[in-house]
């Protein structure tokens, strides 16, 4: 019987942790996954990456293009859990431009504290 779970909406900001980010992706263009990122003042290590998909859209301005807007990254943690995370290609303004990392939901086992 599968475990049971509890899917959390959290959508905030992460940080990565410098010199931990995936530097083969980086250099075919991607974003660099890092290793460990800093959440709520709490350091989370990456143990394994579980899928990989992009989301695109058309030139803004008219050109029938397809721009890759979104890098998502389904991960377990070190601890278990199951994060859904996003880079953001472009900032969503330009007081955030360094937020480019998104935690968009957490799942974690039913039985275990946060």
């Amino acid at each position: 019987m599968a475990a049971m779970t509890h899917k959390e909406f959290i959508s905030e900001s992460i940080r990565p942790v410098p010199g931990t980010a995936d530097a083969a992706a980086m250099a075919r263009g991607e974003p660099g996954l890092p290793a460990r990122f800093l959440w709520r003042d709490r350091e989370v290590a990456v143990a394994d990456v579980l899928e990989r998909r992009k989301e695109t859209s058309g030139c803004r301005n008219g050109s029938p293009e397809q721009y890759v807007r979104k890098h998502w990254f389904r991960i377990r943690t070190a601890d278990g859990d199951v994060w859904t995370l996003y880079f953001e290609r472009q900032a969503r303004s330009r007081r955030d431009r360094t937020r480019r990392w998104w935690l968009h939901t957490v799942e974690r086992p039913e039985n275990r504290d946060r």
